[in-house]
Protein backbone atom coordinates (compact mmCIF):
# COMPACT_ATOMS: atom_id res chain seq x y z
CA UNK A 1 0.00 0.00 0.00
CA UNK A 2 1.11 3.65 -0.71
CA UNK A 3 1.81 5.36 2.34
CA UNK A 4 2.63 9.03 0.73
CA UNK A 5 -0.50 10.54 0.14
CA UNK A 6 0.54 12.37 -3.24
CA UNK A 7 0.96 8.84 -4.97
CA UNK A 8 -1.70 6.08 -5.31
CA UNK A 9 -1.52 2.34 -5.73
CA UNK A 10 -2.15 1.88 -9.24
CA UNK A 11 -1.28 4.96 -11.29
CA UNK A 12 -2.57 5.66 -14.79
CA UNK A 13 -0.22 9.18 -14.39
CA UNK A 14 3.06 9.56 -13.01
CA UNK A 15 4.70 12.78 -11.98
CA UNK A 16 8.46 12.42 -10.82
CA UNK A 17 10.81 15.31 -9.75
CA UNK A 18 8.77 17.52 -12.36
CA UNK A 19 9.44 21.32 -12.75
CA UNK A 20 8.91 23.85 -15.53
CA UNK A 21 10.71 27.12 -16.05
CA UNK A 22 10.00 29.94 -18.73
CA UNK A 23 12.81 31.69 -18.77
CA UNK A 24 13.53 33.27 -15.16
CA UNK A 25 10.35 32.26 -14.05
CA UNK A 26 9.27 29.08 -12.20
CA UNK A 27 5.75 27.59 -12.80
CA UNK A 28 6.46 24.30 -11.24
CA UNK A 29 8.85 23.08 -9.10
CA UNK A 30 9.56 19.53 -7.84
CA UNK A 31 6.32 18.13 -8.51
CA UNK A 32 6.22 14.52 -7.96
CA UNK A 33 2.42 13.13 -7.44
CA UNK A 34 0.16 10.58 -9.29
CA UNK A 35 -3.31 9.65 -10.33
CA UNK A 36 -5.19 6.58 -10.90
CA UNK A 37 -8.58 5.48 -11.51
CA UNK A 38 -11.39 7.86 -9.53
CA UNK A 39 -11.59 11.03 -9.16
CA UNK A 40 -8.52 13.97 -7.97
CA UNK A 41 -9.23 17.63 -6.95
CA UNK A 42 -5.94 19.52 -8.28
CA UNK A 43 -6.41 22.97 -6.35
CA UNK A 44 -4.48 26.11 -6.05
CA UNK A 45 -4.69 29.66 -6.16
CA UNK A 46 -4.48 31.82 -9.44
CA UNK A 47 -0.72 31.71 -10.90
CA UNK A 48 -0.26 28.62 -8.52
CA UNK A 49 1.07 26.61 -11.98
CA UNK A 50 -1.96 24.36 -12.25
CA UNK A 51 -2.51 24.71 -15.88
CA UNK A 52 1.00 24.31 -16.68
CA UNK A 53 1.06 21.25 -14.96
CA UNK A 54 -2.19 20.19 -16.74
CA UNK A 55 -0.44 20.85 -19.83
CA UNK A 56 2.75 18.17 -18.80
CA UNK A 57 0.22 15.19 -18.10
CA UNK A 58 -1.21 15.30 -21.16
CA UNK A 59 2.24 16.02 -23.18
CA UNK A 60 1.45 19.47 -24.61
CA UNK A 61 4.11 20.94 -21.97
CA UNK A 62 7.41 19.32 -21.77
CA UNK A 63 9.01 19.49 -18.34
CA UNK A 64 11.93 21.29 -17.98
CA UNK A 65 13.35 18.54 -15.54
CA UNK A 66 11.66 15.41 -14.20
CA UNK A 67 9.25 13.21 -15.93
CA UNK A 68 5.31 12.54 -16.39
CA UNK A 69 4.62 8.88 -17.60
CA UNK A 70 0.88 8.22 -18.96
CA UNK A 71 0.26 4.45 -18.50
CA UNK A 72 4.41 3.52 -18.22
CA UNK A 73 5.59 5.70 -21.41
CA UNK A 74 5.88 8.98 -22.03
CA UNK A 75 3.42 11.01 -24.01
CA UNK A 76 5.45 12.19 -26.73
CA UNK A 77 7.31 8.74 -27.14
CA UNK A 78 4.59 6.78 -28.16
CA UNK A 79 1.73 9.11 -30.13
CA UNK A 80 -1.18 6.44 -30.02
CA UNK A 81 -0.90 7.40 -25.92
CA UNK A 82 -2.89 10.62 -27.01
CA UNK A 83 -5.99 8.20 -27.57
CA UNK A 84 -6.42 7.40 -23.93
CA UNK A 85 -6.36 11.42 -22.94
CA UNK A 86 -9.33 13.34 -23.12
CA UNK A 87 -8.25 17.45 -22.41
CA UNK A 88 -10.66 20.51 -21.74
CA UNK A 89 -8.42 23.33 -21.66
CA UNK A 90 -9.59 26.33 -19.43
CA UNK A 91 -9.34 29.09 -22.52
CA UNK A 92 -11.98 29.13 -24.95
CA UNK A 93 -10.07 28.29 -28.00
CA UNK A 94 -12.63 26.86 -30.40
CA UNK A 95 -13.45 27.56 -34.25
CA UNK A 96 -16.42 30.05 -34.15
CA UNK A 97 -17.56 28.85 -37.72
CA UNK A 98 -17.68 25.77 -37.45
CA UNK A 99 -20.78 23.76 -35.26
CA UNK A 100 -20.82 22.04 -32.15
CA UNK A 101 -21.77 18.64 -33.80
CA UNK A 102 -18.51 20.04 -36.48
CA UNK A 103 -16.41 20.62 -34.07
CA UNK A 104 -16.94 17.28 -32.04
CA UNK A 105 -17.13 15.01 -35.06
CA UNK A 106 -13.29 16.73 -35.94
CA UNK A 107 -11.93 16.05 -32.96
CA UNK A 108 -13.57 12.41 -33.44
CA UNK A 109 -11.97 12.19 -36.88
CA UNK A 110 -8.52 13.09 -35.26
CA UNK A 111 -8.42 10.37 -32.96
CA UNK A 112 -8.99 7.74 -35.85
CA UNK A 113 -12.41 6.72 -35.13
CA UNK A 114 -14.15 5.40 -37.71
CA UNK A 115 -17.67 6.99 -37.69
CA UNK A 116 -16.52 10.58 -36.36
CA UNK A 117 -20.29 11.69 -36.61
CA UNK A 118 -22.02 9.18 -34.19
CA UNK A 119 -19.02 9.31 -31.91
CA UNK A 120 -19.95 13.10 -31.74
CA UNK A 121 -23.62 12.75 -31.58
CA UNK A 122 -23.15 10.79 -28.63
CA UNK A 123 -20.84 12.84 -26.85
CA UNK A 124 -22.98 15.94 -27.15
CA UNK A 125 -25.79 13.90 -25.42
CA UNK A 126 -23.77 13.09 -22.98
CA UNK A 127 -23.21 17.10 -22.33
CA UNK A 128 -27.23 17.74 -22.99
CA UNK A 129 -26.29 19.49 -26.31
CA UNK A 130 -28.32 17.39 -28.59
CA UNK A 131 -30.95 20.39 -29.58
CA UNK A 132 -27.87 22.85 -30.54
CA UNK A 133 -25.47 20.57 -32.56
CA UNK A 134 -26.31 22.49 -35.50
CA UNK A 135 -25.78 25.50 -34.00
CA UNK A 136 -22.41 27.47 -35.29
CA UNK A 137 -20.12 27.35 -31.31
CA UNK A 138 -19.62 31.12 -31.96
CA UNK A 139 -22.89 32.04 -31.21
CA UNK A 140 -22.49 29.75 -27.75
CA UNK A 141 -22.59 31.19 -24.28
CA UNK A 142 -19.87 30.26 -22.21
CA UNK A 143 -21.61 27.48 -20.62
CA UNK A 144 -22.46 25.85 -24.04
CA UNK A 145 -18.55 26.15 -25.20
CA UNK A 146 -17.52 24.53 -21.92
CA UNK A 147 -20.06 21.91 -22.95
CA UNK A 148 -18.33 22.04 -26.13
CA UNK A 149 -15.43 21.62 -25.20
CA UNK A 150 -16.15 18.28 -22.71
CA UNK A 151 -17.53 16.79 -25.73
CA UNK A 152 -15.18 16.83 -27.50
CA UNK A 153 -12.47 15.39 -24.80
CA UNK A 154 -15.12 12.46 -24.24
CA UNK A 155 -15.39 11.74 -27.84
CA UNK A 156 -12.98 9.47 -28.38
CA UNK A 157 -14.08 7.53 -24.61
CA UNK A 158 -10.89 8.13 -23.07
CA UNK A 159 -9.69 5.93 -19.96
CA UNK A 160 -7.79 9.55 -18.56
CA UNK A 161 -10.00 12.86 -18.60
CA UNK A 162 -8.05 16.02 -17.90
CA UNK A 163 -10.13 18.85 -17.19
CA UNK A 164 -8.68 22.87 -16.50
CA UNK A 165 -11.88 24.93 -14.94
CA UNK A 166 -14.60 22.90 -16.66
CA UNK A 167 -17.46 24.76 -14.25
CA UNK A 168 -16.57 28.05 -15.75
CA UNK A 169 -19.13 30.05 -17.00
CA UNK A 170 -22.00 26.71 -16.42
CA UNK A 171 -25.54 27.83 -14.88
CA UNK A 172 -26.33 25.72 -11.53
CA UNK A 173 -28.06 23.00 -13.53
CA UNK A 174 -25.44 22.77 -16.00
CA UNK A 175 -22.80 22.61 -13.37
CA UNK A 176 -24.93 19.70 -11.65
CA UNK A 177 -25.16 17.98 -14.98
CA UNK A 178 -21.26 17.81 -15.40
CA UNK A 179 -20.49 17.28 -11.93
CA UNK A 180 -22.51 14.22 -12.00
CA UNK A 181 -20.98 13.04 -15.77
CA UNK A 182 -17.07 13.28 -13.71
CA UNK A 183 -18.46 11.40 -10.86
CA UNK A 184 -19.78 8.55 -12.83
CA UNK A 185 -16.86 8.08 -15.53
CA UNK A 186 -14.35 7.96 -12.26
CA UNK A 187 -16.57 5.63 -10.43
CA UNK A 188 -16.80 3.25 -13.74
CA UNK A 189 -12.45 3.69 -13.69
CA UNK A 190 -12.05 6.24 -15.51
CA UNK A 191 -8.78 8.54 -14.10
CA UNK A 192 -10.28 12.12 -14.01
CA UNK A 193 -8.48 15.46 -12.90
CA UNK A 194 -10.21 18.14 -12.67
CA UNK A 195 -8.61 21.65 -11.48
CA UNK A 196 -11.40 24.45 -10.58
CA UNK A 197 -11.64 26.85 -7.88
CA UNK A 198 -15.43 26.45 -7.33
CA UNK A 199 -14.01 24.58 -3.51
CA UNK A 200 -17.70 23.76 -2.93
CA UNK A 201 -17.76 22.05 -6.38
CA UNK A 202 -15.11 20.49 -6.16
CA UNK A 203 -15.94 19.22 -2.24
CA UNK A 204 -19.13 17.31 -3.69
CA UNK A 205 -17.37 15.53 -6.63
CA UNK A 206 -14.22 13.85 -4.34
CA UNK A 207 -12.31 14.24 -1.26
CA UNK A 208 -8.77 13.21 -3.22
CA UNK A 209 -7.08 16.00 -3.52
CA UNK A 210 -3.45 17.31 -5.19
CA UNK A 211 -2.73 21.25 -4.11
CA UNK A 212 -0.07 22.93 -5.42
CA UNK A 213 0.93 26.90 -4.10
CA UNK A 214 3.77 28.54 -5.44
CA UNK A 215 4.10 26.42 -8.38
CA UNK A 216 5.28 23.59 -5.42
CA UNK A 217 3.17 20.55 -4.29
CA UNK A 218 1.70 21.58 -0.75
CA UNK A 219 -0.48 18.76 0.63
CA UNK A 220 -2.26 15.97 -0.73
CA UNK A 221 -4.93 13.57 0.38
CA UNK A 222 -8.44 13.43 1.61
CA UNK A 223 -9.10 16.61 3.09
CA UNK A 224 -9.62 15.27 6.45
CA UNK A 225 -6.14 14.11 6.70
CA UNK A 226 -4.87 17.57 5.27
CA UNK A 227 -6.84 19.14 7.97
CA UNK A 228 -5.38 16.96 10.43
CA UNK A 229 -1.82 17.52 9.26
CA UNK A 230 -2.50 21.29 9.84
CA UNK A 231 -1.01 20.59 13.68
CA UNK A 232 0.09 24.21 14.11
CA UNK A 233 -2.83 25.40 13.47
CA UNK A 234 -5.97 25.54 16.18
CA UNK A 235 -8.83 23.81 15.61
CA UNK A 236 -12.39 26.12 15.45
CA UNK A 237 -15.41 24.11 16.73
CA UNK A 238 -19.15 25.34 17.34
CA UNK A 239 -20.88 24.23 20.23
CA UNK A 240 -24.48 24.58 20.84
CA UNK A 241 -26.26 24.57 24.43
CA UNK A 242 -28.53 25.58 26.73
CA UNK A 243 -26.34 27.22 29.09
CA UNK A 244 -22.91 28.96 26.93
CA UNK A 245 -21.81 30.45 29.26
CA UNK A 246 -21.57 27.97 32.18
CA UNK A 247 -20.14 25.60 30.12
CA UNK A 248 -17.50 27.90 28.26
CA UNK A 249 -15.89 29.13 32.01
CA UNK A 250 -15.91 25.55 32.84
CA UNK A 251 -13.89 24.48 29.52
CA UNK A 252 -11.33 27.61 30.13
CA UNK A 253 -10.71 26.02 33.26
CA UNK A 254 -10.64 22.82 33.30
CA UNK A 255 -9.12 22.24 29.54
CA UNK A 256 -5.70 23.02 28.60
CA UNK A 257 -6.43 22.43 24.85
CA UNK A 258 -8.94 25.23 24.77
CA UNK A 259 -6.89 28.60 23.39
CA UNK A 260 -9.53 30.99 22.83
CA UNK A 261 -13.37 31.01 23.46
CA UNK A 262 -15.96 33.74 22.46
CA UNK A 263 -20.39 33.55 22.66
CA UNK A 264 -22.90 34.63 20.30
CA UNK A 265 -26.01 33.71 21.74
CA UNK A 266 -26.59 30.27 22.54
CA UNK A 267 -23.05 29.31 20.72
CA UNK A 268 -19.84 29.03 22.12
CA UNK A 269 -16.82 29.13 19.22
CA UNK A 270 -13.99 27.40 20.50
CA UNK A 271 -9.92 27.09 19.43
CA UNK A 272 -8.70 23.93 20.46
CA UNK A 273 -5.07 22.27 19.62
CA UNK A 274 -6.81 18.76 20.69
CA UNK A 275 -10.44 17.82 19.00
CA UNK A 276 -10.68 14.80 20.37
CA UNK A 277 -9.70 15.88 23.96
CA UNK A 278 -11.73 18.80 23.71
CA UNK A 279 -14.87 16.76 22.45
CA UNK A 280 -14.23 14.65 26.03
CA UNK A 281 -14.04 17.46 28.16
CA UNK A 282 -17.09 19.07 26.49
CA UNK A 283 -19.56 16.13 27.30
CA UNK A 284 -18.19 15.75 31.04
CA UNK A 285 -18.82 19.39 31.62
CA UNK A 286 -21.75 18.55 30.33
CA UNK A 287 -23.33 16.30 32.33
CA UNK A 288 -21.41 18.08 35.75
CA UNK A 289 -23.72 21.18 34.52
CA UNK A 290 -26.54 19.72 33.56
CA UNK A 291 -26.54 21.34 30.22
CA UNK A 292 -28.29 20.42 27.19
CA UNK A 293 -26.39 19.78 23.90
CA UNK A 294 -27.63 20.38 20.80
CA UNK A 295 -24.13 21.05 18.60
CA UNK A 296 -20.64 19.98 18.70
CA UNK A 297 -18.92 20.70 15.08
CA UNK A 298 -15.71 21.67 13.61
CA UNK A 299 -16.08 24.66 11.39
CA UNK A 300 -12.70 24.47 9.54
CA UNK A 301 -12.79 21.03 8.14
CA UNK A 302 -14.12 22.00 4.90
CA UNK A 303 -11.87 22.67 1.57
CA UNK A 304 -12.27 25.73 1.70
CA UNK A 305 -11.23 26.09 5.01
CA UNK A 306 -8.19 23.87 4.14
CA UNK A 307 -7.30 25.86 0.75
CA UNK A 308 -7.77 29.49 2.62
CA UNK A 309 -4.72 28.07 5.64
CA UNK A 310 -2.67 26.61 1.87
CA UNK A 311 -2.55 29.66 0.56
CA UNK A 312 -2.37 32.37 3.43
CA UNK A 313 -2.33 35.53 2.47
CA UNK A 314 -2.46 34.76 -1.52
Amino acid sequence: MTVNPALVDDPTVEVTGVSKWFGQKVAVSDVTCSFGPGLTGLLGPNGAGKTTLLRMLTGLTLPSQGEVLVKGVLPRAKVERYRDIGFVPEESALYNTLTARDYVAYAATLTGLSDPGAAADRALETVELTDDAGREVGGFSKGMRQRTKVAAALVHDPEILVLDEPLNGTDPVQRAHLIKLFADLSAHGRTVIVSSHVLQEVERMTDRVIAIVDGKLAAAGDISAIRRAMSDIPYRVMVECDKPRDLAAALLLHNDAVSSVNITRDLIHLETTDLAALGTAVARQARALDVRLSKFAPVDESLESVFRYLVGGR
